[in-house]
């Protein structure tokens, strides 16, 4: 059992989650390192202004600008108490140690916890044409105004579904930016249906509400029960209309410059996956997450996971799973916990549970289209990395007897790209599913691969003292490399 003194706890993230872990952990002395891929903290959702930018919480986060003000002034005050890695990216798991890379510098840092609170990136289903310069997803339009003050368009179509769909419209808006139209793939029947679940967070339920009116305000359109039926627009000129039909079956052609796609996240689980823990299929939001207790543990001893990393459910409940998960590590390393604070976690697990709830009603209220998958034109783009296309996936199902997400990948590179798989997994897999009458559970997922994003060239083993194994696996191509193994097998 590591000392108190000794024990060494590395917390990946420093959005809500990884900065309540951190605040956790500085609370009992440790003095944790916190890696953050980002140049600043926040994450995501809070992400912060580069230095010199001068706008208003309340433009930036409508919403959300109290919360994300108050997570800020949390991690400057812990700034002094941690080791904090920013521009850092956590590349390969091992047995308790991190791989690190900044830039050309290659660093492995051991650990004797590790608390993963990796977030989530946006879930995507293609849809024809979204290969067009000008077609970005929500949380890339998202990233654009905070990171970098500008608008993804002169005038953007936001089109999907879900919570962050509306949101980022409202930001927009408030930002002065011109929305042309809120294409929603939810009906209005499918929320009400969702609002006993919606109203175990009555707060959440109500922000809704004020970015609907903030988009009413505006003049925005809002259509709900859409079908994308192509982003239209040229190689050489991008994005010109979206084509959509409407619920009440018309077809409508919005023109736009721009247009910013998502339905709902998907949990960033590659880090878990290299780190070893298990999963489990969830039928309900049709995608495979790591298997945690209600604290965070993972099967892996040493290795807790926390906030939308885990399963999507929103910033305020990942500052509480972030707390639990760091707790938890502090109480399985021998650190003793206060009445007083185990109090607290019985609150925050029943907190959570509140949230979880909420959660399973956003899915009812915003499910994923997957249906959509089934009815792509074959000559749709599904993997825009690789320029795999649905008809090309189909085939390999076909002549290949490949339903399986990994064997698919092997014969069609389908997830081999930059994205490593984030972008076309899942609707790769409903295609495949579709394509070959299985359940999509019978799929599978793919398997998590270092490095999980394109490292620089620039890392050697003679300027980083690794070894050539390490070397090898530092400097992939950059579109990614195939594993001997996924062909073999």
């Amino acid at each position: 059992m590591a000392a108190r003194a000794q024990l060494k706890v590395v917390v990946i993230g420093a959005g809500p989650a990884g900065v309540r872990a951190a605040q956790a952990l500085v609370s009992a002395g440790l003095r944790p390192v916190v890696v953050d891929e980002g140049r600043r903290d926040g994450g995501q959702i809070y992400r912060r202004q580069p230095e010199g930018f001068k706008r208003a919480y309340e433009t930036l986060y409508g919403t959300e600008a109290a919360r994300a003000a108050a997570l800020h002034r949390d991690f400057d005050a812990l700034r002094p108490q941690i080791d904090y890695r920013p521009d850092t990216l956590v590349w390969n798991v091992g047995a308790q140690s991190v791989h690190l890379a900044r830039g050309a510098h290659y660093e492995e840092v051991a650990f004797d916890a590790l608390i993963v609170c990796s977030g989530a990136t946006d879930r995507l289903m293609p849809v024809p044409g979204w290969q067009l310069a000008g077609a970005y997803s929500l949380g890339g339009a998202q990233v654009a105004l905070k990171s970098q003050g500008c608008a993804i368009g002169a005038r953007t179509v936001m089109m999907g579904t879900g919570p962050l769909l509306y949101l980022v419209a409202a930001q927009y808006v408030k930002a002065g930016a011109t929305v042309s139209a809120v294409l929603d793939t939810s009906t209005f029947g499918q929320r009400v249906r969702a609002l006993p679940d919606l109203l175990q967070v009555p707060a959440a339920l109500r922000k809704g509400m004020a970015l609907l009116r903030t988009l009413r305000r505006a003049g925005v359109p809002v259509h709900r029960g859409v079908t994308p039926l192509a982003i239209e627009g040229t190689p050489e000129h991008g994005v010109d209309a979206v084509r959509v039909t409407l619920a009440d079956g018309r077809e409508q052609r919005v023109a736009c410059d721009a247009v910013a796609l998502g339905y709902h996240l998907r949990s960033e689980t590659q880090i878990a996956d290299l780190a070893g823990c298990a999963f489990r299929f969830d039928a309900a939001a049709r995608q495979w997450l790591p298997d945690v207790d209600h604290d965070g543990r993972s099967g892996v001893a040493g290795v807790y996971l926390a906030g939308d990393g885990v399963r999507v459910r929103g910033a305020d409940a990942a500052e509480r799973a972030g707390r639990l998960a760091a707790l938890a590590a502090l109480q399985d390393s021998g650190v003793p916990l206060s009445s007083a604070t185990l109090a607290e976690a019985a609150r925050l697990r029943v907190e959570l549970a509140r949230y979880t709830r909420f959660a399973q009603g956003l899915r009812k209220a915003f499910p994923w289209p997957a249906h959509f998958a089934a009815a792509l034109p074959d000559d749709t783009v599904v993997c825009r990395c690789e320029s795999i296309t649905a008809g090309e996936l189909r085939r390999v199902v076909r002549e290949t007897g490949a339903t399986e997400a990994n064997r698919a990948k092997a014969f069609s590179r389908v997830g081999m790209g930059r994205c490593q798989g984030r972008f076309c997994a899942h609707a790769g897999a409903e295609v495949i599913a579709a394509e070959a009458r299985v359940p999509l559970e019978a799929v599978g997922r793919l398997r998590g691969q270092a490095p999980v994003k394109p490292l620089t060239m620039t890392l050697s083993a003679a300027a980083n003292g690794i070894d050539e194994a390490h070397a090898a696996l530092a400097a992939p191509m950059q579109h990614g490399a195939c594993c001997a193994k996924e062909f073999s097998e």
